[in-house]
């Protein structure tokens, strides 16, 4: 896995748009402008960050030595996942459609209905 094909990945998320509200360093994908994944370089790994559910991210960050708190965000519902590593690319992407969906949920009733009919329009 790579920062650019996780990019790639990442784009084909409905109304999915990214770009460096931090600066040139941190690329953020955001969903209705709610951020759901965070791609970066630390100490010469790439990593994304991504949303979880609490309980989930403790199991994790207990399993996978390349699975920390997530880094530079609420550690509680927040991970960072570095690679290459420990964590197979099924596994990344599974958990930034998990974040994705996350995020989703919490939006406002008539932006959920909007992204579950697959109009792909914004709001």
């Amino acid at each position: 896995m790579t920062n650019v094909e996780l990019e790639k990945y990442l784009d084909q998320f409905m109304c999915a748009e990214s770009g460096y509200p931090f600066g040139p360093d941190a690329l953020v994908f955001k969903v209705k402008g709610k951020m759901f994944a965070i791609l970066a370089q630390r100490e010469g790994r790439e990593y994304v960050t991504v949303k979880v559910k609490p309980e989930d991210g403790e199991v994790l960050t207990s399993q996978f030595a390349d699975i920390t708190p997530g880094y530079h965000t609420n550690k509680r519902h927040w991970v960072t996942v570095y690679y290459p590593g420990d964590v197979e690319d099924g596994l990344i992407h599974d958990l930034c459609e998990r974040s994705y969906e996350l995020v989703v949920s919490k939006l406002p009733k008539v932006q959920r209905e909007l992204l579950a009919g697959g109009s792909g329009k914004s709001a």
